[in-house]
């Protein structure tokens, strides 16, 4: 399973892991494996501040016009992934980040507003396929 094997790796320490206070928010809710999950790698996680400019480059990419109303959380969550330099974003939303024509308008308002481009994967495009 891809997922648990993106934990693993990071575990083995091939990623290090960068969260926020949204998806502290976000995981609040949801069933009590997922909860633990947070839990025990929010310990060994970055935690990142919601800043001004991860606001106003998530408010660049709504008007833009390709995120809507009902993702700007997720919006958010690729701003403050931006601002804050990460590599790349490992995320389970295909509908509003890990999708082809979104990932290339995200980085566009990027690009166009001075930042890096980011990284946009699902955990099965990120992990080892070691073929030994």
């Amino acid at each position: 399973m891809p997922s648990s094997q993106f934990f693993a790796e990071v575990d083995a320490g091939r990623f290090s892991l960068v969260t926020s206070a949204i998806v502290a928010a976000e995981i609040e809710p949801a069933p009590k494996d997922v909860r633990d999950l947070f839990e025990r790698y929010i310990a060994v996680a970055e935690v990142v501040s919601v800043t001004d400019a991860a606001i106003q480059l998530q408010q660049q990419y709504i008007d833009s016009g390709f995120i809507g109303s009902r993702a700007e959380q997720d919006a958010l969550h690729v701003a403050v992934a931006t601002v804050s330099s990460c590599d790349l974003i490992v995320s389970w939303n295909f509908k509003h980040i890990v999708h082809f024509d979104k990932i290339a308008k995200f980085n566009a308002v990027n690009t166009l507003k001075g930042h890096g481009q980011i990284g946009i994967y699902s955990p099965l495009e990120v992990i080892d396929y070691d073929d030994s």
